[in-house]
């Protein structure tokens, strides 16, 4: 009896981590490079549940001052729920070939604290997984630099805002605030 409630307990265990690790949708379902490190993160486990505002970035671009405004939503709005996340690319000839430098870029002269990922492709058939799943639901993939996803905790909905869109606009702001957790 004891070994059957075990083996029980056990395929419980397993049908609920199965189900748990199966929650987050086509946004989070994967694992990415930290920038400049070999660590990787689980985009599941680290941010389910969060609302998310996902930016392709470049560090030799004239957007590349949205840092600081990204970095100011990042400390405001992360206790309500928000997580930004980097992704720098060379897409558009303007990122660094040396990875180092990117990250002094996004650390050093900006101050970034948000999570910042490595070097990768934003569009077209090479574009990393979390932007393929952000352009099939938003139908928009990146015209540019510092193009803007809002993330709805649960994943169905996708916002795009271009390049062109102040991480401080006031439509940006009211569309990020409508996405957050409610408490």
């Amino acid at each position: 009896m004891k070994k059957l409630l075990l083996t029980a307990c056990i395929a419980a265990s397993m049908v609920s981590f199965t189900s748990a690790a199966s929650q987050c949708g086509a946004v989070l379902s994967h694992s990415m490079q930290q920038l400049s490190t070999r660590e990787t993160v689980d985009l599941c486990d680290s941010f389910k549940g969060k609302t998310l505002l996902v930016v392709n970035t470049a560090s030799k671009c004239g957007f590349t001052p949205q840092f600081d405004a990204l970095q100011k939503l990042h400390e405001e709005y992360s206790d309500k729920g928000l997580v930004v996340l980097g992704f720098p690319s060379n897409d558009f000839r303007q990122e660094h070939s040396d990875e180092e430098r990117t990250a002094e870029v996004c650390y050093l002269d900006y101050g970034v604290k948000f999570p910042m990922f490595t070097t990768t492709s934003v569009r077209g058939s090479n574009a990393n997984p979390v932007f393929r799943a952000l352009i099939d639901q938003s139908g928009e993939q990146p015209s540019w630099n510092f193009n803007k996803y809002l993330v709805s905790p649960d994943e169905q909905t996708v916002v795009h805002f271009g390049s062109r869109t102040s991480p401080t606009d006031a439509k940006f702001i009211a569309e990020l605030e409508k996405l957050l957790p409610q408490s």
